[in-house]
């Protein structure tokens, strides 16, 4: 692993748990882990709904626009946490994967994806805790 960890998220659309997820690593991370996200067939905006509640722990995520999942963008990563995107995640051998099942906010009023980004927010925690909280 590099000196400075690189962890990938991966949903279908990357509109909103892997936009979510990334926010908060590099949120409570800012510097220690290069972060990215993206989906196998990424939605065309960012949920609305996500922006909401992202806005509420004062992360802007309205500026972030779905990309498109790459083999280099695996590659380069560390750490690649997928989130529900079934056999349309590439993988890279040597690299370590996580699967986070989590709901899909699509469609979901805000206070359905509250409970959603809370978990997600829990598990970037450890996951940061795991990655920078080691010795190196």
């Amino acid at each position: 692993m590099s000196s400075t960890p690189e962890v990938l998220f991966v949903c279908v659309h990357n509109a909103g748990r892997s936009q979510m997820a990334a926010a908060l690593l590099a949120h409570h991370a800012p510097g220690a882990v290069a972060v990215r996200s993206a989906g196998s067939t990424p939605a065309s905006e960012v949920n609305p709904a996500v922006v909401e509640v992202m806005s509420e722990l004062g992360i802007d995520v309205s500026q972030q626009f779905p990309t498109k999942l790459t083999t280099g963008a695996v590659e380069a990563s560390d750490v690649v946490i997928t989130m529900g995107c079934g056999d349309a995640c590439p993988v890279s051998p040597g690299k370590r994967y996580l699967d986070w099942d989590l709901d899909d906010p699509a469609g979901k009023p805000a206070e359905q994806i509250r409970p959603i980004r809370d978990e997600i927010d829990r598990r970037v925690r450890d996951l940061l805790a795991e990655l920078v909280g080691q010795p190196s």
